[in-house]
């Protein structure tokens, strides 16, 4: 009699299982180990509360998904790569518009930048903007005078500047600033597209492109002003990758202006200086043909803090201030015992269980890349190998930055929102995954579960 054996498990599934349980445990240690006192957030481990709803967004995100799922792969493959990219842009903000407009049009994109504490609230006080920028340090603080509102204070003033420029240009109000934010945050995938194609070959990246555009991320990404801060730390790398690559020296001029503003965005996002580094290491042969590119690279990264000091605002000492702010709210009452890993199961949700197998594939790439052993998943000729390695260095490196922030612990709770510049450089993980279509659908069933049945305001 013949025996048969059981078919092995795949290991992508054991890393789904890992992820899974780990959202699991955030949310039942979240809600009955702790009380909304201890925690301040109302879904643990995120921050929104169950409300079970459909929307005017519902067809269309409905329509987009099972489109991108079932042509994602296909088109992304055979389209020129001059048309990916817009394409790529424009189907990433129907993914983004058509999950906001599930909460309707005020609750889902023109009220979420006017609540009490986001920018718009404060556009008025900003009639002089170099005497607000000369005196914003003076408003971080609870118990300062006129103190600025949590997302404000949290941030440098460039974040605020921004929807302040916007409503002097005669762009003002909730729906112009939700609308603002959607088309530049979309064009975040289109940057990491850009930047794994100079670094790691076009096959790879039209691997990972349907993956950008149908990220989970995008139920935050619109409408939270970290889309937007995303998207300039995407192109700042992307500029910085086109610059090592031997482009002219205007890119690396370009990725410098970027990177200054990107810290005058969020304090936080001085870490990407960890995937910044990881481009110019996977880009070394022409930084060593090309040295000179770091003349126009730091003098670029130097406009926006010489424009801003210039005026009066200290950074270093913003963020002092900031930091005994953060303290002196949430903060001081958040365990970090708990958010230390239950920030990394939002993370889970924002990338969604196909980047954690994808993260798996990209951890025994380079596992084989040190040892010599063995032939990468996947991996066909030794340079397709090669390129391989470089993408899943570069995704190493945004899992670093990720991490530093995690345990910085000034980020505790709140990361579905916060850490969007870091997860969109998780998600080209899943150009390592075999069947695609499944993956991307099982991506497409999170972002519709978690905008429909939670209400996921900030």
């Amino acid at each position: 009699m013949t025996v048969t054996r059981p078919r092995p498990v795949p290991r992508d599934l054991y890393a789904v299982a890992a992820a899974v349980l780990l959202v699991t445990a955030a949310v039942l240690v979240g809600r009955y180990v702790f009380t909304y006192d201890d925690l301040i957030v109302g879904w643990p481990p995120l921050l929104g509360r169950w409300d079970p709803h459909l929307g005017p967004g519902t067809p269309a995100a409905v329509v987009v998904a099972a489109a991108v799922v079932a042509y994602g792969p296909a088109v992304a493959a055979r389209l020129p790569w001059r048309a990916l990219l817009p394409a790529a842009w424009g189907t990433a903000m129907a993914w983004t518009w058509s999950l906001a407009l599930i909460d309707g049009w005020e609750r889902g994109v023109a009220g979420r930048l006017a609540t009490s504490q986001e920018y718009l609230s404060v556009v008025d006080r900003w009639q002089d903007v170099p005497a607000t920028l000369r005196d914003f340090t003076g408003h971080i603080l609870l118990h300062s005078p006129g103190n600025w509102p949590a997302h404000v204070a949290g941030h440098p003033p460039a974040s605020t500047l921004t929807y302040v420029l916007l409503d002097r240009v005669g762009l003002g109000g909730g729906g112009w600033a939700g609308a603002w934010t959607i088309t530049v945050g979309a064009t975040a995938g289109a940057a990491v597209l850009v930047t794994v194609r100079v670094l790691a070959g076009e096959r790879l990246a039209r691997r990972a492109a349907p993956f950008l555009v149908l990220a989970p991320a995008a139920v935050w990404m619109g409408t939270s002003a970290d889309g937007y801060f995303a998207a300039v730390t995407a192109w700042a790398l992307a500029l910085l990758a086109l610059a090592v690559t031997g482009r002219p020296l205007w890119w690396a001029a370009g990725s410098g202006l970027l990177f200054g503003l990107a810290c005058y965005l969020s304090y936080g996002l001085t870490l990407f200086a960890v995937p910044a580094a990881a481009v110019l290491l996977l880009g070394r042969r022409g930084v060593r043909d090309r040295p000179v590119l770091f003349v126009p690279l730091l003098l670029g990264a130097a406009v926006v803090p010489v424009a801003f000091t210039a005026v009066g605002f200290d950074w270093w000492e913003a963020y002092r201030l900031l930091v005994t702010r953060y303290y002196e709210g949430a903060a001081g009452v958040r365990p970090y015992g708990y958010w230390v890993w239950a920030n990394l199961a939002c993370t889970v949700l924002i990338t969604g269980l196909a980047t954690a197998a994808g993260l798996r594939r990209t951890g025994g790439v380079l596992v084989r890349g040190r040892t010599g052993g063995g032939r990468a998943e996947g991996a066909g000729t030794p340079e397709g190998r090669a390129r391989e390695v470089r993408l899943a260095f570069l995704v190493a490196a945004g899992l670093l930055a990720l991490l530093v922030a995690d345990l910085s612990g000034m980020s505790k709770a709140e990361t579905e929102r916060i850490w969007l510049p870091f997860a969109l450089w998780l998600l080209p993980a899943c150009a390592f995954l075999t069947c695609p279509r499944g993956w991307l659908a099982a991506q497409a069933v999170l972002a519709l579960l978690l905008n429909h049945l939670l209400a996921t305001g900030w």
